[in-house]
């Protein structure tokens, strides 16, 4: 951040005296795209302080700093190997350090291939001796065939270990603020639920929740209700079993009973299935007496399961998550 800002400050007093500048004016020209390109410059630097100074308040991730700090020596000391391998890990064993490096073995294999031997073991050395300067290594050790063993230093695990138990997790910062979608199971209320529904709400939520800690916009999108074939069997099932369901609340204790019931005769009876789908079409046309029929069915179904939540979704979206009905879930990422 100092050399930035140093930088700031000297190109800041450069546009200042190209400005004071007595010059001609095919020189001015010339002096005034130089000045632009200098504002510019300094507004890139600027943006890249403040987004330091934004990365510095969430937690430091151990692994991609020491991935770094590896990637920068290796670098250095195979500047001509093209995207060497870099392998950094928690380490299995306590004595042997709190991490390990294991890149000196691939990248013989690499210079191997490109016939040039060399002992991994001298690789792993190079690799130390070019280690930068770091707030994260105390020291390393070098054992086996060529393995880097990492300690950590004191002062950088205290740190760490306080601002936790001050400031708790604190997630890195988003550079930008995405929609995430997440879509339940979307019961289909002419049915009764089933543990499928409820373990997959139960992972949607976790999700919903982990991604709200993550700071993203989240929308959990659970669609309740039908307008389809089984409403159809129901509403024709019900106004032959409670003719007077328009002036009278129809008793029915057991939906996924009159489910079947309904089903089987749509099954069996060609009669009663063109009358299904004869209700399906006013159902969807909106007829008045069938919408006042799915909203029964829809409370008597809403009684058995409980409250639902529904959101609207407008994109674009950022993230969309599916949990099926099995519990199964996937991600996939749309612009």
């Amino acid at each position: 951040n100092n050399s930035l800002e140093c930088e700031i400050q000297c190109l800041s007093a450069e546009v200042e005296s190209l400005g004071r500048a007595p010059v001609a004016s095919a020189r001015l020209l010339e002096l005034k795209e130089e000045n632009s390109r200098l504002k510019y410059r300094i507004n890139v630097l600027k943006r890249s302080l403040q987004e330091d100074d934004v990365s510095n308040d969430a937690m430091t991730n151990i692994v991609v700093a020491l991935q770094h700090v590896f990637a920068t020596a290796i670098t250095s000391a195979f500047p001509d190997l093209s995207r060497p391998p870099l392998a950094v890990s928690p380490n299995q064993q306590a004595r042997f350090g709190d991490y390990q490096c294991n890149s000196a073995m691939a990248i013989a294999q690499m210079m191997k291939a490109k016939g040039m031997k060399t002992n991994p073991r001298e690789i792993a050395e190079q690799i130390v001796r070019h280690l930068p300067h770091n707030q994260l290594i105390h020291n390393t050790e070098i054992s086996g065939p060529g393995f880097i063993n990492v300690f950590l230093k004191k002062s950088f695990v205290t740190r760490a270990v306080s601002s936790l138990l001050m400031n708790g997790v604190r997630p890195p910062t988003l550079r930008r603020r995405k929609k995430v979608v997440v879509d339940f199971s979307s019961p289909n209320i002419a049915k009764e639920m089933h543990v499928g529904h409820l373990r997959s709400t139960i992972i949607g939520e976790s999700l919903c929740r982990l991604f709200e800690f993550l700071g993203y916009d989240v929308v959990r999108l659970n669609h309740v209700g039908d307008w389809g074939t089984q409403f159809g069997m129901l509403i024709a099932h019900l106004q032959d079993q409670f003719p007077d369901y328009l002036s009278v609340s129809p008793p029915i204790a057991d939906l996924q009973a009159f489910y079947k019931e309904s089903k089987k005769r749509f099954d069996e009876d060609e009669d009663f299935k063109k009358r299904a789908y004869s209700c399906v079409v006013r159902l969807q046309s909106k007829e008045p007496n069938f919408i006042r029929a799915w909203t029964l069915i829809c409370d008597v179904s809403r009684k058995g399961d409980g409250p639902l939540r529904a959101e609207p979704v407008s994109p674009p979206f950022a993230v969309i998550t599916t949990v099926s009905h099995m519990g199964f879930v996937s991600i996939s990422l749309s612009h």
